[in-house]
């Protein structure tokens, strides 16, 4: 049985082929220094990373070359939230609405109105809380592994979060990412322990707060990426009901599940999944 270090070395060590130069910078929000880059050119796009990740290692390594690969035909506009990176902690709780805040004020330092937004893991529950409380600012919603409710993970991962220290990550590339490029490179425990602390107490967006969104949303998952598949159900009846889409039109949000895919392998399937979210990105408003 592969250590989490290694298994994650594994998925996340290979560094992706260098691309043009991006535009860097740190945006005052919130009290933050946040971090953020951004490639290519057309309609913006979000990246939100997964926790303890960063750019690189979330979307730019060379089995996740999502960067490259969303940025030939979008503006991908992607961030080191709060703690991770290059974006300094501050004294303030780790939670899904700061985080969400952290990304609405971002796009306003930008002079972004009106964005797109994929999210990895934690960054898939702040892209939906971004739908949730600032609507005018998300035009569509990827949320890919993601929950709305503290119990939307199996118990099997419940059961782990408490379990889960910054010496099972030793000598991962999320540790050493951290070490190179976080302003305070020897707190990597300290990031570990606030950014599990959010599910480490029960949560719940509110499904009629989801259901009630007006972005819609296209929800990915491996078949054993962790998350119950009741709640993967619910979270896309909320959004794309369950209808005869041969018999009457169909909601606008989407679901896809990937077979023989887990959590962390989902990221290696950008060749497979980046052209569905560029089909449904690029998809007409019925509306």
């Amino acid at each position: 049985m592969k250590t989490p270090a290694l298994f994650l070395t594994l998925i996340f060590s290979a560094v992706a082929p260098a691309q043009q130069k991006p535009t860097t910078g740190y945006a005052p929000v919130n009290g933050l220094k946040m971090y953020y880059e951004v490639h290519g050119s057309g309609d913006p796009v979000v990246l939100l990373h997964g926790s303890f990740m960063t750019i690189t290692n979330n979307w730019a390594n060379n089995r996740a070359p999502w960067i490259g690969d969303l940025s030939k035909t979008r503006q991908v506009i992607a961030v080191e939230l709060q703690g991770h990176g290059r974006t300094a902690d501050i004294k303030r709780d780790f939670s899904y609405a700061h985080l969400a805040d952290d990304v609405a004020a971002l796009l306003d330092f930008l002079k972004v109105k009106q964005a797109d937004v994929i999210g990895y893991s934690m960054g898939g529950g702040v892209a939906m809380q971004l739908a949730i409380r600032h609507p005018a600012k998300v035009r569509k919603v990827v949320s890919i592994s993601a929950v709305f409710r503290h119990d939307g993970w199996v118990k099997e991962a419940l059961d782990a979060f408490p379990k889960m220290t910054p010496e099972m990550l030793k000598g991962s590339p999320i540790e050493s990412d951290y070490k190179k490029l976080s302003p305070t490179p020897d707190k990597f425990g300290e990031l570990v322990r606030r950014a599990i602390s959010m599910d480490l107490k029960p949560y719940d967006f509110g499904a009629d707060k989801l259901g009630a969104t007006r972005s819609p949303m296209f929800f990915i998952h491996g078949d054993a990426d962790g998350v119950r598949l009741a709640h993967i159900s619910e979270m896309f009846r909320l959004k794309g009901r369950e209808i005869f889409g041969d018999m009457q039109p169909r909601s606008e949000s989407r679901l896809a599940i990937l077979p023989n895919t887990t959590h962390l392998t989902l990221m290696e399937k950008g060749k497979t999944i980046i052209p569905m979210i560029n089909d449904f990105l690029d998809a007409k408003s019925a509306n």
